[in-house]
């Protein structure tokens, strides 16, 4: 297989100025759509990666579920269906604008690898001053939706720009790339939360459950460029973990689930919010059996069936919002506290100090009352009565 591929892998394709001519990857999921576009503008729409909405829905969906999970002990708001759209304008511009710093990080091993060799800048259909260009046009659109924003989730927000710099230079010094991804792409699980209110304990929980979801189905995903990415020395979890990727990368599934299970509980999701994460495992599952019986050809189909993965957890934590969970009845009725005992003194100025007179026990208070009676009487009550005067 890899002596097949060599030729295709190290062949840097020529560079071509015809934009008109500029011929689409195979493996676009919208060939029809980026045919409709003006010539002149389908090399930015790959750019852009437009043309594989796939990773929009994976930057997207951690925004709603960060939104609907800090709203399940509140409830849900109208301005809700606003900040969901903003976020989903937010990550198609800014999905398209990291992929953008991408293709001009590694454009020189993108013209290595078959798969992406065809990319605008590698193919010449973009050249890179036009893509920096580009770059900017989508970080101003970025801008205005980042000025729409909360001012916690702004802060927030700017806090991931670092993550964005730095992800296509990980995969160069480190084996884990996927994890870089997995921090940089889950963001949104944040940005969301400070949207809806402040960023809890369990957010955190979640927000790691969903890096190693990234994880997971980021390596299925680059278990396509394995060979490739051998040979030109792009290091990558699916290189990492060899034989085993399909088995470990389950593992990263079921550790998701469990975040995901204990950030539910902690906030409050309770039955709904199990069952959410009961789902979202056996999806991964489902990915791991297929992968296992049809073999890294259904990679692709594997990888781009995370989108429903994500969906499931979202519409979880929405419903859990809509649906407060009811606290659970007692068998036997509580004992009723008891009042609080009224205290025994004050303290005053100059170490002066009023203590409470403890009222008359009832055994006191009726010998009182006999000796009153008997002083009425004309009896003496202090007399002494032997038995003989009896």
């Amino acid at each position: 297989m890899a002596n097949r591929l060599y030729p295709t892998v190290m062949t840097t394709p020529p560079p071509t100025d015809n934009t008109g001519s500029f011929s689409f990857p195979a493996d676009t999921a919208l060939p029809g759509w980026l045919q409709s576009l003006p010539a002149a503008w389908r090399p930015y729409a790959m750019l852009a990666r437009l043309d594989r909405p796939v990773g929009i829905w994976l930057l997207f969906l951690p925004c709603l579920i960060g939104l609907t999970f800090q709203r399940i002990s509140g409830g849900l708001y109208f301005t809700d269906l606003g900040w969901a759209a903003l976020f989903l304008l937010g990550a198609a511009v800014m999905r398209g604008a990291g992929c953008t710093w991408n293709d001009i990080t590694d454009r020189d091993f993108d013209a290595k690898v078959a798969r992406t060799a065809k990319r605008p800048i590698p193919s010449g259909a973009v050249t890179v001053k036009q893509a920096y260009v580009f770059l900017g046009v989508q970080l101003a659109l970025g801008f205005a939706v980042w000025l729409a924003l909360p001012g916690d989730a702004k802060i927030t927000a700017l806090l991931a720009l670092p993550l964005v710099a730095v992800y296509p230079f990980a995969k160069r010094v480190t084996w884990w790339p996927q994890a870089w991804l997995g921090l940089t792409f889950n963001w949104g699980v944040l940005v969301g939360a400070a949207t809806a209110g402040v960023i809890t304990g369990p957010v955190y929980l979640l927000y790691f459950g969903l890096v190693l979801w990234t994880v997971a189905y980021d390596t299925i995903y680059a278990l396509q460029d394995r060979e490739d990415d051998a040979l030109i020395g792009v290091r990558s979890t699916a290189r990492l973990f060899g034989k085993r990727a399909v088995l470990i990368s389950f593992c990263f599934h079921v550790g998701a689930a469990a975040l995901i299970a204990m950030a539910a509980m902690a906030n409050g999701a309770g039955r709904i919010g199990a069952l959410t994460a009961l789902v979202f495992l056996l999806h991964g599952l489902w990915q791991a059996m297929t992968l296992q019986s049809r073999g890294e050809g259904a990679a692709l189909a594997m990888f781009k069936s995370n989108v429903q993965a994500g969906a499931l957890v979202a519409a979880g934590f929405l419903i859990a919002a809509m649906i407060p969970e009811r606290a659970a009845k007692a068998i036997l009725p509580e004992p009723a506290a008891a009042p609080a005992a009224r205290s025994e003194s004050m303290s005053l100025p100059f170490g002066l100090e009023i203590r409470r007179r403890d009222p008359p026990k009832s055994d006191v208070r009726m010998v009182r009352e006999i000796r009153a009676a008997m002083e009425l009487r004309g009896l003496d009550p202090d007399a002494a009565e032997t038995y003989s005067e009896r």
